[in-house]
């Protein structure tokens, strides 16, 4: 992680008494609540900070120009600067992310060996969420759907600390008016924060953490050397971890703004209860699908004209899907699967079948795609796949206890909505001394539970 335990909660206790001591002074509280973003970021490595203030400042800099030339009528210059911005931000996204990938097939395509330069940089975390709202930003200037942003409020929008790492991603129609008119700090909804705290802190130190060690790590590490069972729910396993990791996640950072007093939009809504690939990316890192379905898809031309032209627009989303999440061909494999089985699902009467087998061959094509999303290679992927066919390995990892954990994880995917906001009001209606004390005991049992040593959340390597 970015920090150790202790030192987070010590940090945001810190900038928390900041956010309450400072309620009488709004431009006070922006400094504080973008110095505390900066400070965080730059725990990891201060060197990526500049990177940081070169998307604010361009970006707020370029919302300016775009704003100014649609007042004037001037589209050409609207056009021009939306250009410059975007082209700004996937310069940045495309040397630190993608030029190694790029330059090494382009040089193996070529046949000239190592002719182009590589750089292996280091990757900056979190710089793919923050490009992409920096995108946002500028696009919605363009369409007229938002007003510039003043400097610091764009500051704060685009280095927020508890989503600037992993998401989700806001966009400014979201979280600026919220920045303009903060909430009373006296007034938070601290029983809901601290719900999607411990929810958060659960599924990955517990749920997420406990499959990493104990089932998938050692399968995809070695899967000849496991029996195929073991293999089989190994991949299930994974499609467990991965949910409760980066949900685990947003469900933190989500309570974590909820503190400072900002609502972030959820993120993940039971995704693995879908019955159809289209309904899981309804359910599925929300904000993300639905960023690449208005700034990418509709773009396109969405579902308008032939048919083909709808299957196409489906495939190059997903594709560039896949490669937002990293610069390898398994990533272009991931989103190659969930765009074709996208286009088959559309393209065929699926409403027709009964809905337990719509869900499990939806699950089972999101778990196909998740083998090459986990594995290192394409090889590898290959060798998970034969074994799950036909393993002549011997190794017993399965018990009672896993079984039941990835059985139960998926069936709580069917609890409804209403049963968790039941909860959830339950526990707000009892006194603050009740709930702080819920929290220490949720905290306590999740430290008992939890295996040793946590590893770093899926999503800071995208």
């Amino acid at each position: 992680m970015l920090f150790p335990t202790f030192a987070f909660g010590l940090f945001f206790v810190v900038v928390f008494v900041l956010n309450w001591l400072t309620r009488p002074h709004p431009t006070v509280w922006r400094a504080v609540i973008f110095g505390s973003s900066v400070f965080f970021y730059g725990w990891w490595n201060w060197r990526f900070v500049i990177l940081l203030l070169w998307a604010i400042g361009s970006n707020w800099f370029a919302g300016n120009k775009i704003s100014r030339c649609r007042l004037l009528g001037a589209q050409d210059g609207v056009r021009a600067w939306t250009s410059i911005a975007i082209a700004s931000d996937l310069t940045l996204l495309g040397v630190f992310k993608y030029y190694d990938f790029f330059a090494v097939e382009l040089s193996n395509l070529l046949g000239m060996g190592n002719a182009i330069p590589i750089l292996e940089l280091t990757l900056p975390v979190g710089i793919s969420f923050f490009t992409f709202q920096a995108m946002s930003y500028v696009i919605d200037l363009r369409r007229g759907v938002i007003e510039p942003m003043k400097f610091l409020d764009f500051a704060v929008y685009l280095s927020f600390f508890p989503q600037l790492v992993a998401g989700p991603i806001v966009r400014a129609s979201e979280m600026a008016p919220q920045i303009a008119k903060r909430s009373d700090p006296r007034r938070v909804a601290s029983a809901e924060a601290f719900h999607l705290i411990l929810r958060g802190l659960f599924k990955k130190v517990v749920v997420s953490s406990w499959l990493a060690s104990n089932l998938v790590d050692g399968v995809f590490a070695d899967p000849q050397g496991h029996s195929s069972l073991d293999v089989l729910f190994g991949v299930y396993g994974y499609a467990i971890q991965i949910y409760a990791d980066f949900s685990g996640y947003t469900d933190i950072a989500i309570g974590v703004a909820l503190l400072l007093g900002f609502r972030f939009p959820i993120n993940f809504d039971r995704p693995y209860s879908a019955l159809s690939l289209r309904d899981f990316w309804r359910r599925w890192h929300i904000t993300l699908s639905s960023w690449l379905r208005d700034y990418l898809y509709i773009p396109l031309g969405g579902n308008r004209g032939q048919s083909s032209d709808m299957y196409r627009n489906l495939l190059i989303t997903m594709l560039l899907g896949g490669l937002w999440h990293g610069s390898t061909w398994n990533f272009v494999i991931w989103g190659a699967i969930h765009g074709v089985a996208l286009i088959v699902e559309r393209s065929l009467p699926t409403e027709r079948i009964h809905p337990v087998i719509r869900w499990a061959l939806t699950f089972h094509v999101v778990c196909f795609a998740w083998i090459f999303f986990r594995a290192d290679s394409v090889s590898a992927a290959s060798d998970v796949l034969s074994a799950i066919i036909g393993s002549s390995g011997d190794a017993k990892v399965l018990n009672a206890g896993l079984i039941f954990l990835v059985l139960a994880s998926i069936g709580v995917q069917f609890v409804t909505k209403s049963a968790s906001a039941r909860m959830g009001s339950w526990m707000n209606r009892r006194p603050v001394l009740i709930q702080g004390i819920a929290f220490g005991i949720g905290l306590v049992v999740i430290d008992t539970f939890g295996p040793e040593g946590i590893a770093p959340f899926i999503y800071f390597q995208f």
